[in-house]
């Protein structure tokens, strides 16, 4: 779109661009000559200055990509200038229109980001675009330190940033008076013309400065004590927008980040939970992989890996302590099958964890071999509705459905029993044939105590030395199918396909499954066997990740048999003491069978 046959406002074109061939940087000459030539046209066109004035106040990514500029050091050793016209890139164009969007509904957003992405001066120049366009507005800054928010002389702060992009306009795109010695003093920005200000706030003193119409929380993850910011905000603002890369589980920003709804470009925003749009390294048009392998390979000879999985691969659980599932392994799991070249051969499996407390998810995972097909959550209905949409979800398959048997999962059995015995007009059974209900109870024993944890090796300890219970052993086993895949991805390792794992990346809800994966923490208990702590402080029950496990432990068909669970049930009924031995081709499986715990 152009306002003129000449070229002047290429940089509109350039900015909608979604090539990701564009070359990258751009050409930082040519685009200050673009705007070189637009201000002399503006100077002498007074109809021209109206007509784009108008536009705008509409749409402030025309604005940013027309006038704003951004800062970089790191220019001083090459023949870049420090200080540049802020070309926006496609994906920062879509977090302008977020924005947008957020301030325009009275809606939060979060801004998940990872490091170097640009989005803390798209927040300063949308901010500065608010304050010019927006009369009377109030806008609100806020981090954990003072001297992040604003040290004067310091392009690090943001409100230097801010300043920055503000003696870099043209004067006649100034508010009338604007002098800023008077009107840019530490913390504050005003526009006397139209009563719009800019003010920051830092640590606990963070929304206690009066109302805003918008307020931006700058590396929100980091606050020290972030309830009470969220308390005083409360009364403050409509619209809060937590900027962040990840800082672990269980924060805040976490919190908000995992209850709150994805953005689309478009789309409506989300009324009642924070609104999230994500800055991912790969949306960076200078960012491929080559520079991933090199950053990563530089963090992992500083030591610093950990810090490189949080500020890049923007995983929360890289710096928690005892993750059962590293994140990284999730991350080789994925598409797995199709690297490794191996399919689903093999059965159905399925798990269900049904909702057990207020708030809580259902959760069903399918799958078929090796290849997860499904993982889904949802939060309408009762168990027997959930049971009857698992049911529907595996209609026409032959499949073992494993599903949490203890509290509110016994009436998954109730439900399939109902239908089991139920007719339809026809006569036909209400259950389908091919399904079979088997209940899983994580407080149980481990199976095959006797046996080593690691199958053939018998200088690993006891299964039942080593799992303090089933659901220890089952988060375990699903932990070494990821292990293996990983090895094989990135090792070159050669394992059975049977022992793998892998996720389809265009899965539905695979963002979440690969956060709930990695997010239970292991420790053991006062008899020194391992426990699974699923919900570590502040975080949800991952019940997407529990039905995965569910489904693919016990893998073996022998295992998961009727009969064999029919006489774990029967163990259980008898007493603590009791002792199963079951030939299976000449393979002798003895264990303890405890009641649930």
């Amino acid at each position: 779109m152009s306002l003129d046959a000449t070229g002047g406002d290429r940089a509109l074109d350039a900015r909608s661009s979604t090539d990701p061939a564009t070359p990258w940087p751009p050409d930082y000459v040519a685009e200050l000559m673009t705007r070189q030539f637009r201000l002399r046209r503006l100077k002498t066109d007074a109809g021209l200055r109206a007509g784009l004035a108008g536009r705008y106040r509409d749409d402030p990514a025309a604005w940013i990509a027309h006038w704003a500029v951004t800062y970089d050091p790191r220019h001083v050793a090459t023949d870049a200038p420090t200080v540049m016209p802020f070309v926006l890139f496609p994906r920062q164009v879509e977090m302008v229109s977020f924005l947008h969007a957020c301030v325009e509904a009275q809606q939060s957003g979060l801004i998940e980001k990872a490091r170097d992405m640009g989005a803390t001066w798209i927040c300063c120049a949308f901010s500065v675009w608010l304050w010019l366009f927006w009369p009377g507005a109030a806008v609100g800054w806020g981090s954990r330190k003072e001297q992040l928010v604003d040290k004067i002389g310091d392009p690090d702060s943001i409100f230097e940033k801010m300043r920055i992009i503000i003696r870099h306009l043209p004067r006649l795109m100034l508010p009338a008076g604007f002098d800023p010695r008077d009107d840019m003093p530490s913390m504050k920005i005003v526009n006397r013309a139209t009563g719009a200000t800019i003010t920051g706030e830092s640590g606990d003193n963070i929304g206690r400065g009066g109302r805003k119409l918008v307020y931006f929380k700058d590396e929100s993850a980091h606050y020290e004590r972030p309830e009470k910011i969220e308390a005083a905000l409360a009364d403050t603002t409509n619209v809060q927008i937590d900027i962040s890369s990840v800082n672990g589980p269980g924060n805040v920003f976490h919190r908000r980040r995992e209850s709150g709804i994805e953005w689309t470009p478009g789309a409506p925003l989300a009324i009642d939970r924070a609104n999230v749009f994500v800055m991912d390294w790969r949306d960076h048009p200078a960012k491929d992989g080559g520079w991933y392998a090199r950053r990563r390979a530089k963090a992992e000879a500083d030591g610093l890996l950990h810090v490189f999985a949080q500020e890049v691969d923007r995983d929360y659980s890289a710096a928690v302590a005892g993750i059962i599932i590293p994140g990284e392994w999730v991350a080789s799991a994925i598409d797995a099958h199709r690297v490794l070249g191996f399919d689903d051969d093999g059965a159905w499996r399925a798990g269900l964890d049904p909702a057990d407390e207020g708030g809580d998810l259902h959760a069903l995972a399918i799958a078929k071999g090796s290849v997860v097909h499904a993982v889904e959550d949802w939060g309408q209905g009762d168990v027997g509705a959930a049971t009857r949409r698992a049911i529907d979800r595996l209609r026409g398959r032959t499949v073992t459905l494993q599903y949490d048997s203890i509290g509110v999962g016994a009436g998954v059995k109730a439900e399939a029993n109902r239908l089991r015995d139920g007719t339809d007009a026809d006569g036909h059974s209400l259950l389908p044939a091919g399904i079979t209900f088997q209940p899983w109870n994580a407080g149980a024993a481990p199976l095959r105590p006797r046996d080593p944890v690691v199958a053939g090796d018998r200088e690993t300890p006891l299964n039942g030395d080593f799992y303090a219970n089933l659901k220890a052993q089952a988060w375990w086993q699903l932990r070494l199918r990821f292990e293996r895949t990983h090895k094989a991805v990135t090792a070159g390792d050669v394992y059975d396909p049977a022992d793998l794992i892998s996720l389809p990346r265009e899965m539905p809800g695979l963002a979440s499954l690969r956060k709930e994966l990695s997010q239970p923490t292991r420790a053991v208990n006062g008899a020194l066997k391992l426990v699974v702590d699923k919900k570590p402080e502040g975080t949800r029950s991952p019940n997407k990740a529990d039905a995965l496990v569910m489904a693919f432990w016990p893998a073996e068909e022998m295992l998961a048999s009727a009969g064999f669970l029919d006489l774990v049930r029967a163990a259980n009924a008898a007493g603590s003491g009791a002792s199963i031995d079951r030939d299976n081709g000449g393979q002798a499986i003895a264990g303890q069978i405890e009641g649930s715990g």
